[in-house]
């Protein structure tokens, strides 16, 4: 047999077999997908944003589908998308109230002193290294804007000093809450409640020579609160939003006016007179 003739038939044979053996290798290697991954990942917001605690859209679809998350965690894509999620996997829609970021803070560079001038590198992080950063205050915003590169939605800027969130852009991701060094960044539901925009945890005095705009934990907001929903804790006030009813009696009691309202307007203003029909029963 010609030389040429038989290299050719050995190579053909060759490739055959490793062909054969490349197909039953993708058979028995291959790995399933859920095809629910596929649906949910093209109805999620697709900002790869990570607020859900994900590394991307398609990890966090796949945990809902393996039960390991709930079908409403794409806060970008809010109800509809939690929704279209829930229909995927066959189960009600969850009906949970949205949350937006607030900071915790109101030292802006005309309330709050500083300490140093900080001519390092211009993060967050970098300057809190440094004596925890050049405020006054040790507890309050940087102002370096961290949290602005973290946001993926164009939903915060550093405004006098002080990281301000545009809630109507904001679409509760959380990555800003996550990119904050001195944690003041957090949820607030979407509804008429107020906020304490401080979180100095040093004794009153101390405070005011800090910051004329911090919480100085004289507990009047604690005492007048009919729900107890607003308690002291470390001299600074914070809200239970389970508990809280969106009275305002807070807002009006807190003499530094650190407590305010956001989203709208309380649902009975304080000292407001009762509706006639009210009066009738």
């Amino acid at each position: 047999m010609n030389t040429i003739v038989l290299a050719i038939i050995i190579v053909t044979i060759v490739g055959l077999l490793g062909a054969a053996i490349l197909v039953a290798a993708a058979k028995f290697m291959a790995v399933y997908e859920d095809p629910r991954v596929g649906e949910i990942t093209a109805v999620l917001a697709g900002a790869n944003c990570g607020g859900c605690g994900y590394a991307g859209c398609a990890d966090y679809a796949k945990a809902v589908v393996e039960g390991k998350a709930p079908c409403d965690k794409c806060a970008p894509g809010g109800a509809a998308c939690s929704a279209a999620v829930a229909k995927i996997m066959g189960v009600g829609a969850s009906t949970g109230v949205p949350k937006r970021a607030m900071v915790a803070c109101s030292g802006s560079n005309d309330k709050c002193k500083q300490k140093f001038d900080y001519q390092g590198i211009e993060t967050c992080a970098a300057a809190a290294m440094v004596s925890g950063g050049p405020s006054a205050c040790a507890f309050g915003c940087i102002g370096k804007g961290d949290c602005v590169a973290s946001c993926k939605f164009d939903a915060i800027h550093v405004v006098n000093g002080v990281a301000v969130v545009d809630r109507e852009k904001c679409t509760g991701c959380s990555a800003c809450t996550v990119a904050c060094p001195k944690h003041i960044i957090f949820m607030k539901p979407l509804e008429a409640k107020p906020v304490v925009e401080c979180s100095n945890k040093e004794k009153g005095p101390v405070v005011m020579k800090e910051c004329t705009a911090g919480c100085i934990g004289c507990m009047l907001c604690q005492k007048n609160c009919p729900e107890g929903a607003i308690t002291v804790t470390d001299f600074v006030a914070s809200i239970d939003y389970d508990k809280c009813t969106g009275c305002g009696i807070c807002t009006e009691k807190c003499p530094k006016k650190v407590i305010y309202f956001v989203d709208g307007k309380p649902k009975t203003a304080p000292n407001e007179a009762a509706p006639a029909e009210e009066k009738a029963n």
